[in-house]
């Protein structure tokens, strides 16, 4: 697993030994930032939120693209430990926090210390019912912008809804056993 494109384009990010974390795929990763770059043109100055980080992996490469800052939210304490390395391999330990809670946990602490991101990656574990949750949390945050994109990976075999409180499906991808769902909010209107 690399960092694609961008200032630390190349670089390798160390990924963990075993199956508790699945990162997202180059072919996958390359494809989503791709779609990102005809949304929103540039990733300069974005602030965003990476939840189930896993490896740092989408924030990492966001931050590589111009991102301004990059909070990395992952329950695990190992996930969160690599993340940090990543950071660090990368160069972005400056632009990057990491937060070692459970994601409702988290994001109320983000809501109430007044942040909010114009991009957000979910990628949570296959198969816990997770997705569902975390975008009905995110649906009515106070997290969102206007102009907020919320990319959400799943199974390409897990279902997603077309919207969760203000998020709406603009379209969604899928990449053999993957899928991403992008979600904006209908303000931003469709691009």
């Amino acid at each position: 697993m690399r960092v694609i494109g961008g200032k630390a384009g190349g670089r390798k990010l160390r990924t963990p030994r075993g199956a508790a974390i699945r990162p997202t795929s180059d072919r996958v990763k390359e494809a989503l930032f791709n779609i990102l770059a005809g949304i929103l043109g540039s990733l300069e100055g974005c602030s965003v939120l990476d939840i189930f980080a896993g490896t740092g992996n989408l924030g990492i490469e966001a931050l590589s693209r111009g991102a301004e800052r990059a909070f990395f939210i992952d329950s695990s304490r190992d996930a969160s430990g690599l993340i940090a390395r990543n950071l660090e391999i990368t160069g972005f330990t400056g632009k990057g926090k990491v937060i070692s809670r459970n994601f409702n946990a988290a994001i109320s602490d983000l809501e109430t210390a007044g942040n909010s991101f114009q991009l957000i990656f979910l990628d949570p574990p296959y198969g816990r019912d997770l997705l569902g949750n975390a975008l009905d949390r995110l649906g009515n945050s106070s997290l969102l912008e206007t102009e907020t994109i919320v990319v959400a990976e799943s199974s390409s075999r897990e279902s997603t809804g077309a919207s969760y409180g203000r998020l709406i499906l603009w379209d969604k991808r899928v990449y053999g056993d993957t899928a991403l769902a992008f979600y904006i909010n209908p303000e931003k209107g469709m691009p």
